[in-house]
């Protein structure tokens, strides 16, 4: 698929990984949908990276959580971009245990239900408002950004990292993922990139990495096959290769995370075993 001159819609490119996809995407000659809501600082930032009200890019404050503020945004990309070819579908509402605590704090009173709204619901309200211009375009693609923590949970050393509702709505994530590559087939394509411990979101650069011991961190990368975490902008790349290259790709869950899931057993030595070779090097007897 030839990118240059396409348009697409990124969420949470006000900062970490979202920000590495938009840098990624312009520089390939894509004019960009912005839409923030929160952390006003970055967004200004944003904004005047790519373009501000005046640039060839939309940059527009939309809570995605509301069906009608995200057909406003619609609206607005087809009055300002003239369609759409491809969604970033990043979007979400983190909550690491070590930071949060459990879900009875008075704290935390509405966290479980930030975490279905903003990581799964949210999601779901911006495809099906961006579907209706999707399918004006010959071709697109969708990327959904998802988790890990929908594989493992709270479990292991990462159970510091992964709320249960959190683990729970990316989940979700990958059955959506295979239900719009149906809806979106044979033009769309839809898939879907779950990662692991990645700078600025649960590695290091987030407030709850820091809270972590030394001891905690140093567990978290032995447990990962690479023994580090990814950057925001190997993302990219990843995403880029998902919009870009992967023509014959719908419906696929690309996992980078370093081989965290992969992490923490190791394959046994082989065993000298029990058979021995007849004279004729045929069938096998057991010694035994």
């Amino acid at each position: 698929m030839n990118i240059a001159g396409k348009k697409a819609l990124v969420l949470g490119a006000s900062r970490g990984i979202g920000l590495a996809i938009a840098r990624t995407l312009a520089d390939q000659g894509v004019r960009l949908a912005l839409p923030w809501f929160d952390w006003p600082e970055s967004a200004a930032a944003m904004a005047q990276e790519f373009g501000g009200e005046t640039g060839d890019n939309l940059i527009i404050q939309v809570d995605l959580r509301k069906p009608d503020e995200t057909a406003g945004l619609m609206a607005a990309i087809e009055a300002r971009l003239g369609g759409l070819d491809i969604l970033i579908n990043n979007i979400e509402r983190g909550g690491m245990p070590i930071l949060h605590g459990g879900y009875h704090r008075e704290v935390n009173r509405e966290q479980w239900q930030l975490e279905m709204e903003t990581t799964l619901h949210a999601k779901w309200i911006v495809f099906e408002q961006a579907l209706p211009l999707l399918r004006r375009s010959p071709e697109a693609a969708v990327v959904n950004v998802s988790s890990i923590a929908g594989l493992i949970g709270r479990s292991g050393p990462a159970g510091l990292l992964f709320n249960d509702g959190y683990a729970a709505a990316n989940r979700g994530v990958s059955s959506l993922t295979e239900t719009w590559a149906r809806l979106g087939a044979p033009t769309i394509r839809v898939n879907e990139i779950m990662l692991g411990l990645i700078d600025q979101r649960h590695g290091p650069g987030t407030r709850g990495w820091g809270l972590l011991a030394e001891a905690q961190q140093r567990e978290l990368l032995d447990h990962t096959l690479l023994r580090r975490t990814g950057t925001p902008e190997e993302v990219a790349r990843a995403v880029l290769f998902l919009v870009r290259d992967a023509d014959f790709m719908t419906g696929t869950v690309l996992k980078m995370d370093g081989g965290y899931v992969l992490g923490g057993e190791q394959p046994a030595d082989m065993p000298e075993g029990m058979l021995e070779a007849n004279e004729t090097g045929g069938e096998r007897r057991s010694v035994l």
